[in-house]
Protein backbone atom coordinates (compact mmCIF):
# COMPACT_ATOMS: atom_id res chain seq x y z
CA UNK A 1 0.00 0.00 0.00
CA UNK A 2 2.81 2.41 0.86
CA UNK A 3 4.51 1.61 -2.44
CA UNK A 4 1.30 2.46 -4.31
CA UNK A 5 0.93 5.75 -2.44
CA UNK A 6 4.50 6.76 -3.24
CA UNK A 7 3.97 5.83 -6.89
CA UNK A 8 0.86 8.02 -6.90
CA UNK A 9 2.83 10.89 -5.37
CA UNK A 10 5.50 10.54 -8.05
CA UNK A 11 2.86 10.62 -10.78
CA UNK A 12 1.33 13.83 -9.38
CA UNK A 13 4.77 15.41 -9.05
CA UNK A 14 5.62 14.58 -12.66
CA UNK A 15 2.32 16.08 -13.80
CA UNK A 16 3.08 19.25 -11.81
CA UNK A 17 6.60 19.39 -13.24
CA UNK A 18 5.18 19.15 -16.75
CA UNK A 19 3.03 22.19 -16.06
CA UNK A 20 6.00 24.19 -14.72
CA UNK A 21 8.14 23.19 -17.69
CA UNK A 22 5.36 24.29 -20.05
CA UNK A 23 5.05 27.61 -18.21
CA UNK A 24 8.76 28.29 -18.66
CA UNK A 25 8.73 27.40 -22.36
CA UNK A 26 5.54 29.38 -22.93
CA UNK A 27 6.88 32.53 -21.24
CA UNK A 28 9.97 32.55 -23.47
CA UNK A 29 7.96 31.67 -26.57
CA UNK A 30 5.56 34.51 -25.81
CA UNK A 31 8.50 36.91 -25.49
CA UNK A 32 10.15 35.76 -28.72
CA UNK A 33 6.90 35.84 -30.72
CA UNK A 34 5.58 38.95 -28.99
CA UNK A 35 2.48 36.93 -28.18
CA UNK A 36 0.52 38.64 -25.41
CA UNK A 37 -1.99 35.79 -25.27
CA UNK A 38 0.67 33.25 -24.32
CA UNK A 39 2.19 35.49 -21.69
CA UNK A 40 -1.17 36.23 -20.08
CA UNK A 41 -2.02 32.54 -20.13
CA UNK A 42 1.03 31.82 -17.97
CA UNK A 43 0.01 34.48 -15.46
CA UNK A 44 -3.77 34.13 -15.41
CA UNK A 45 -4.37 30.40 -16.06
CA UNK A 46 -1.21 28.42 -15.38
CA UNK A 47 -0.14 30.10 -12.13
CA UNK A 48 -3.40 29.28 -10.28
CA UNK A 49 -3.13 25.66 -11.48
CA UNK A 50 0.46 25.48 -10.26
CA UNK A 51 -0.46 26.90 -6.86
CA UNK A 52 -3.29 24.38 -6.46
CA UNK A 53 -0.99 21.48 -7.41
CA UNK A 54 1.62 22.60 -4.89
CA UNK A 55 -0.93 22.71 -2.06
CA UNK A 56 -2.34 19.30 -3.00
CA UNK A 57 1.08 17.64 -3.10
CA UNK A 58 2.08 19.20 0.20
CA UNK A 59 -1.03 17.76 1.85
CA UNK A 60 -0.54 14.33 0.26
CA UNK A 61 3.06 14.12 1.49
CA UNK A 62 2.09 15.15 5.01
CA UNK A 63 -0.74 12.62 5.13
CA UNK A 64 1.49 9.80 3.84
CA UNK A 65 4.13 10.42 6.51
CA UNK A 66 1.49 10.59 9.25
CA UNK A 67 -0.28 7.40 8.15
CA UNK A 68 2.61 5.13 7.17
CA UNK A 69 5.70 6.45 9.01
CA UNK A 70 7.97 5.46 6.09
CA UNK A 71 11.56 4.38 6.77
CA UNK A 72 14.89 4.37 4.90
CA UNK A 73 14.54 4.88 1.14
CA UNK A 74 10.76 5.31 1.31
CA UNK A 75 11.26 8.17 3.76
CA UNK A 76 14.00 9.73 1.63
CA UNK A 77 11.77 9.51 -1.45
CA UNK A 78 8.81 11.09 0.35
CA UNK A 79 10.96 13.89 1.74
CA UNK A 80 12.43 14.48 -1.69
CA UNK A 81 8.97 14.76 -3.25
CA UNK A 82 8.04 17.23 -0.53
CA UNK A 83 11.13 19.34 -1.26
CA UNK A 84 10.79 19.05 -5.04
CA UNK A 85 7.23 20.26 -4.68
CA UNK A 86 8.55 23.44 -3.08
CA UNK A 87 11.24 23.80 -5.77
CA UNK A 88 8.64 23.44 -8.54
CA UNK A 89 6.45 26.07 -6.91
CA UNK A 90 9.39 28.48 -6.99
CA UNK A 91 10.11 27.59 -10.62
CA UNK A 92 6.51 28.42 -11.47
CA UNK A 93 6.92 31.82 -9.77
CA UNK A 94 10.03 32.50 -11.87
CA UNK A 95 8.16 31.55 -15.06
CA UNK A 96 5.44 34.06 -14.11
CA UNK A 97 8.12 36.72 -13.52
CA UNK A 98 9.48 36.05 -17.02
CA UNK A 99 6.00 36.39 -18.50
CA UNK A 100 5.45 39.69 -16.69
CA UNK A 101 8.73 41.10 -18.03
CA UNK A 102 7.75 39.76 -21.44
CA UNK A 103 4.52 41.74 -21.36
CA UNK A 104 6.53 44.89 -20.73
CA UNK A 105 9.09 44.19 -23.44
CA UNK A 106 6.81 43.15 -26.31
CA UNK A 107 5.19 46.58 -26.32
CA UNK A 108 8.55 48.33 -26.81
CA UNK A 109 11.43 48.32 -29.32
CA UNK A 110 13.99 45.57 -28.78
CA UNK A 111 17.20 46.56 -27.03
CA UNK A 112 19.13 43.94 -29.00
CA UNK A 113 18.47 40.75 -30.95
CA UNK A 114 17.52 38.00 -28.52
CA UNK A 115 20.16 35.32 -29.08
CA UNK A 116 21.57 34.29 -25.71
CA UNK A 117 18.23 34.47 -23.90
CA UNK A 118 16.54 31.72 -25.96
CA UNK A 119 19.74 29.64 -25.79
CA UNK A 120 19.73 30.03 -22.04
CA UNK A 121 16.05 29.13 -21.86
CA UNK A 122 16.62 26.00 -23.98
CA UNK A 123 19.38 24.84 -21.63
CA UNK A 124 17.28 25.56 -18.57
CA UNK A 125 14.24 23.68 -19.88
CA UNK A 126 16.51 20.76 -20.73
CA UNK A 127 17.83 20.78 -17.16
CA UNK A 128 14.28 20.73 -15.79
CA UNK A 129 13.38 17.78 -18.07
CA UNK A 130 16.50 15.80 -17.20
CA UNK A 131 16.27 16.43 -13.46
CA UNK A 132 12.74 14.99 -13.51
CA UNK A 133 13.84 12.11 -15.72
CA UNK A 134 16.61 11.37 -13.25
CA UNK A 135 14.01 11.31 -10.49
CA UNK A 136 11.62 9.03 -12.37
CA UNK A 137 14.37 6.55 -13.30
CA UNK A 138 16.31 6.98 -10.04
CA UNK A 139 19.30 7.81 -12.23
CA UNK A 140 22.09 9.33 -10.11
CA UNK A 141 24.45 9.67 -13.09
CA UNK A 142 21.97 11.79 -15.03
CA UNK A 143 21.35 13.84 -11.87
CA UNK A 144 25.08 14.56 -11.62
CA UNK A 145 25.13 15.61 -15.28
CA UNK A 146 22.30 18.08 -14.61
CA UNK A 147 24.32 19.61 -11.77
CA UNK A 148 27.30 20.04 -14.11
CA UNK A 149 25.26 21.95 -16.71
CA UNK A 150 24.46 24.70 -14.23
CA UNK A 151 27.81 26.26 -15.20
CA UNK A 152 26.65 26.61 -18.83
CA UNK A 153 23.61 28.60 -17.71
CA UNK A 154 25.72 30.78 -15.41
CA UNK A 155 28.07 31.52 -18.33
CA UNK A 156 25.20 32.60 -20.56
CA UNK A 157 23.83 34.82 -17.77
CA UNK A 158 27.21 36.55 -17.47
CA UNK A 159 27.35 37.03 -21.24
CA UNK A 160 23.90 38.64 -21.24
CA UNK A 161 24.93 40.93 -18.38
CA UNK A 162 28.10 42.06 -20.18
CA UNK A 163 26.24 42.84 -23.40
CA UNK A 164 23.42 44.71 -21.69
CA UNK A 165 25.81 46.84 -19.65
CA UNK A 166 27.36 47.93 -22.96
CA UNK A 167 23.96 48.83 -24.40
CA UNK A 168 22.89 50.75 -21.28
CA UNK A 169 26.16 52.69 -21.17
CA UNK A 170 25.85 53.64 -24.83
CA UNK A 171 22.16 54.59 -24.67
CA UNK A 172 20.58 55.34 -21.27
CA UNK A 173 17.10 55.17 -22.84
CA UNK A 174 17.53 51.38 -23.00
CA UNK A 175 18.10 50.97 -19.26
CA UNK A 176 14.58 50.00 -18.20
CA UNK A 177 14.16 47.52 -21.04
CA UNK A 178 17.62 46.10 -20.39
CA UNK A 179 16.79 45.63 -16.71
CA UNK A 180 13.76 43.54 -17.69
CA UNK A 181 16.01 41.39 -19.88
CA UNK A 182 18.38 41.00 -16.94
CA UNK A 183 15.42 39.98 -14.77
CA UNK A 184 14.50 37.31 -17.32
CA UNK A 185 18.06 35.98 -17.31
CA UNK A 186 18.06 36.03 -13.51
CA UNK A 187 14.81 34.08 -13.34
CA UNK A 188 16.11 31.49 -15.81
CA UNK A 189 19.25 31.18 -13.71
CA UNK A 190 17.14 30.55 -10.60
CA UNK A 191 15.19 27.81 -12.41
CA UNK A 192 18.50 26.19 -13.36
CA UNK A 193 19.61 26.39 -9.72
CA UNK A 194 16.40 24.70 -8.61
CA UNK A 195 16.88 21.97 -11.22
CA UNK A 196 20.33 21.45 -9.76
CA UNK A 197 18.75 21.15 -6.32
CA UNK A 198 16.51 18.40 -7.68
CA UNK A 199 19.55 16.65 -9.14
CA UNK A 200 21.23 16.75 -5.73
CA UNK A 201 18.05 15.42 -4.12
CA UNK A 202 17.93 12.51 -6.59
CA UNK A 203 21.44 11.54 -5.55
CA UNK A 204 20.35 11.70 -1.92
CA UNK A 205 17.30 9.56 -2.66
CA UNK A 206 19.23 6.93 -4.63
CA UNK A 207 22.54 6.83 -2.81
CA UNK A 208 21.62 8.25 0.57
CA UNK A 209 24.38 10.85 0.51
CA UNK A 210 24.50 14.64 0.30
CA UNK A 211 26.70 16.16 -2.43
CA UNK A 212 25.71 19.81 -1.91
CA UNK A 213 29.10 20.74 -0.42
CA UNK A 214 31.11 18.29 -2.54
CA UNK A 215 29.51 18.80 -5.93
CA UNK A 216 32.68 19.45 -7.99
CA UNK A 217 34.24 16.05 -7.42
CA UNK A 218 30.90 14.32 -7.96
CA UNK A 219 30.31 16.15 -11.23
CA UNK A 220 33.65 14.91 -12.51
CA UNK A 221 32.19 11.41 -12.48
CA UNK A 222 29.13 12.45 -14.50
CA UNK A 223 28.66 11.29 -18.14
CA UNK A 224 30.65 13.38 -20.58
CA UNK A 225 33.02 14.71 -17.93
CA UNK A 226 36.72 13.92 -17.76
Amino acid sequence: MLEERIASLKARLIEYAGLVQDMTEKSIRGLMRKDERLLREVIEKDEPRANAAEIELDELCTTLVAQYEPKAKDLRTTLMIFKMNSDLERMADHAVNIAESGLYLIERPAVKPLLDTPRMAEEVVSMVKDSLQAFVNEDARLAKAVCGRDDIVDGLARQILRELITYMAADPSTIERALHLLDIAGNLERIADLSTNIGEDVIFMVEGRVIKHHREEDIQAAPGKS
